[in-house]
């Protein structure tokens, strides 16, 4: 991501502005009942930005304020405020982590664990915007709260281990951050829209670069799954939907016993592509079976049925799932950390669908980074790839001549209409005639009453 040169010249003021020698100087401050080391104030900062680089008072303000505003400087008494008070209000630098240039994604779940830990520092009275916010991702991460909630209270834990100067400094620091990138309603923040602000959409080399890295993606996901997408690359053997030939269905059943050469090449290109194949499942269960961790697979399988399946059964299904992979002494117990079972554990007691979802991802990570690079090298792989079946496009052609010219044209409905009736006819004139039955129809038709005129 390219960013607007001043933010590089802000960078460079803010090395120079904390430069020991000929920078703002810095020395601790008195916060209430605290001492708050290496604390600056408004009117100096304000007064080494008027000296440096001769501007008036009122430009070194606005600098200043725009300093705050990113969050290179963050104050520690007014935190809603993020301006310059050319006072004894008292400031720090922030920490060169926390600097925008750093772009750091700014992640829903990273602000849902911030609140909930001021949640549990203030005792349930947050500010009303953050009430709002806090309520409405509790409602939105409803299936991992459990999990946000224990990361909560694990760094207010370590929060608490800390000296208090310390503590108080972190606290500053992270409040900051978040009024900078989760600015209060009716705010204008400097970011605007995250850090797409510092993204100037003019520049030509912008523009360039975003279109190569966008083509860059395209061209390889098309080199990648060139033979597989049915709108780059034709059905192989043939298309079922325009030939009478159901060869592509019988070869790409769900379980065939011997799949094709594309469908396992399938499988090499993400973890995720394999286990969405039942047939890959397959195999890599009996890679895993032969490694002895059959059970992790498994259990992913039955996170994925708890998931998906009918809520009549979600209680006996989670509770069938604690007793094999989760309790103590389970047949087919899984090797998780201790807070993902404890928080796992913890849910069960008031099972959903995504109650598991913690212990799913961590076995899925686990498999992803450890089982399934050593599945692709395995001798288990290597000969489902070598007795996987060859569909070429000369195969796909020359059987789809065939079942041209085994095809026989359709007839029209109206040539079969006119052929039935000259049918009939021939048949009539050909047969004897029963004198009886014409006269009895003639006298019949003769006995008929018109209707009367009204």
């Amino acid at each position: 991501m390219t960013c607007f040169p001043v933010v590089c010249e802000v960078e460079s003021v803010m090395l120079e502005m904390q430069d020991p020698k000929t920078g703002v100087k810095s020395q601790p401050q008195r916060l209430v009942i605290t001492t708050i080391p290496h604390a600056i104030t408004g009117e100096d900062i304000v007064a080494w930005l008027t000296n440096c680089y001769s501007i008036e008072a009122e430009e070194a303000w606005a600098l200043g304020t725009m300093l705050v505003a990113f969050g290179y400087i963050y104050p520690l008494q007014d935190h809603k405020r993020l301006v310059i008070k050319p006072d004894a209000s008292l400031y720090r630098f922030q920490t060169p982590y926390f600097w925008p240039a750093q772009q750091w994604p700014v992640e829903d779940t990273d602000y849902a664990i911030y609140l909930a830990k001021r949640n549990i520092r203030k005792k349930g009275t947050l500010e009303l915007y953050e009430q709002v916010q806090y309520n409405s991702l509790h409602k939105w991460m409803n299936h991992k709260w459990d999990f946000i909630v224990m990361q909560a209270k694990e760094q207010y834990r370590a929060g608490k281990e800390r000296k208090k100067p310390d503590r108080v400094v972190f606290d500053c620091q992270e409040r900051a951050y978040w009024v900078v990138h989760r600015p209060p309603p009716g705010t204008v923040s400097a970011m605007d829209y995250g850090l797409e602000r510092m993204v100037d959409p003019n520049t030509e080399e912008l523009l360039f670069s975003c279109l190569f890295s966008l083509f860059s993606s395209l061209v390889k996901y098309s080199v990648t799954y060139n033979k597989h997408d049915p709108f780059l690359a034709p059905c192989l053997p043939s298309n079922p939907w325009v030939t009478d030939d159901v060869t592509y269905w019988l070869l790409n059943m769900a379980n065939v016993e011997i799949p094709t050469k594309m469908r396992v090449e399938r499988w090499t290109f993400s973890f995720g592509e394999l286990l969405s194949d039942p047939r890959g499942r397959d195999d890599f269960r009996l890679f895993l079976k032969k490694e002895f961790s059959g059970e992790n697979l498994a259990f992913w399988e039955a996170c994925e049925d708890l998931k998906w399946g009918t809520a009549a059964t979600m209680n006996d299904k989670a509770q069938q799932v604690y007793k094999t992979f989760l309790t103590r002494g389970a047949p087919r117990w899984i090797n998780i950390d201790g807070k993902t079972m404890e928080v796992t554990v913890k849910g069960l007691k008031h099972p959903h669908r995504y109650v598991l979802d913690a212990a799913q991802t961590h076995i899925f990570m686990l498999m992803k980074k450890d089982s399934f690079g050593r599945y692709l090298k395995s001798p288990v792989f290597k000969d489902t790839q070598k007795r996987a079946i060859l569909t070429t496009v000369e195969n796909a052609q020359s059987k789809m001549g065939i079942i041209i010219l085994k095809r026989r044209p359709s007839i029209s409905p109206i040539i079969v209409r006119q052929l039935e009736q000259e049918e009939r006819a021939r048949m009539a004139t050909s047969g004897p005639v029963d004198i009886t039955q014409v006269m009895s129809k003639l006298s019949n038709k003769g006995k008929e009453v018109p209707p009367s005129k009204k």
